[in-house]
Parts: structure tokens; sequence; C-alpha cells
């Protein structure tokens, strides 16, 4: 039975050492580490690392949920998975998250909740702010960021779709879409 540590931040300019640290005082033998958004569980090596290597009566332990998930629904296939192999989950900050106990499942469930509506609500609110800038003349989105006289020009070279995209580093639908 070994405790494991997994640490997470969002972007390459961030210091894990603080969670490295957190978690060794807690007891964990083995650490999982990696500087990846936790928006989703694709392309988080580290976080399928982990989970591959825990064996049943291991516990992986976190600092903080969103270190492991920022919506209920990946936190929930996270536990899922967790729990057919066997292994519990604590967290440290949030102390009273652990499922090796039925009131800390609950206390997980419940968290977890909380956090997916708070992402949700944040979500309306950045919506709702938009469309009050766009009625005020104020928001007008994303500045374009591709010139489309210059796919027309490149295209009146004879140059075809791809040719083009590779030029002006962009995708090839986008030149579809300027030249239609």
């Amino acid at each position: 039975m070994t405790v494991v540590g997994y640490a997470r931040v969002s972007s390459a300019g961030q210091s894990l050492d603080i969670q490295k640290e957190q978690l060794e005082n807690a007891g964990c033998k083995k650490l999982f580490a990696e500087k990846q958004s936790g928006t989703s569980t694709n392309n988080r090596i580290a976080l399928k690392d982990t989970l591959e290597w825990l064996r049943e009566g291991d516990t992986l332990v976190v600092t903080r949920l969103d270190r492991l998930a920022r919506s209920g629904k990946d936190l929930y296939d996270i536990i899922e998975q967790l729990s057919q192999k066997q292994v519990g989950f604590r967290c440290l900050q949030q102390g009273a998250v652990d499922t090796t106990t039925s009131m800390g499942k609950l206390v997980l469930g419940i968290l977890g909740a909380v956090a997916e509506f708070e992402t949700s609500i944040r979500k309306e609110r950045q919506r709702e702010g938009i469309e009050k800038a766009k009625a005020r003349g104020v928001y007008k989105g994303r500045p374009a960021s591709i010139d489309p006289e210059e796919v027309k020009k490149l295209k009146q070279t004879g140059m075809g779709a791809a040719a083009i995209a590779k030029q002006l580093n962009i995708g090839r639908a986008s030149v579809y879409r300027l030249l239609a």
C-alpha cells in the first residue's frame, strides 16, 4: 500500500515546489507532477501515468481538488477509476475529502457539485458581460488574425488552398472560408 501524490500547475511559469513539499509531508512515497491546464483530462500525461500506476490498496493524495479536476464530470470519472481499482483518495486542503470513509465520499460529491456550479455561474457572468459590451459597441470580438486580401492575392497567383495555408501558417479550412 503506497501513498501516491499528484501535483499540477496550469502553466510552465508556475512552480510545483509548494505542492510537492506538502505531498511529501503528507507521506507520499511516489510523486507525479505536471505543468498542464486542468480544464480537461486530455493531454495530462502525468495524470494518466498516475492512474495507471496506482494499485489496489494505494491512496492518491492531492493538495486541492482543483489540482485533480476542474469539472464535476472529470472529478467523478477519476474517482470512479480509483474506486474500480480499490484505491483511496485524499485531498489535503479539503481535509474532509477522503474516499476511504462514507462521510468523505459524501463531502467529495458535494464539493464536486459546488465546483461545477461555480464554473457554470462564472461562464454565465462572462457571457452576460460580453453581450452587454456588444450592445454598447465596446466589444467587437477578437481582432482578425488573417488578412482576407492576402489570401485572395495568393489564390489569384494560382496557389492552392493547402499551399496558401502553409505559407500563411493557418488552417486550410480558414482559407476555404475566406475564399467563399
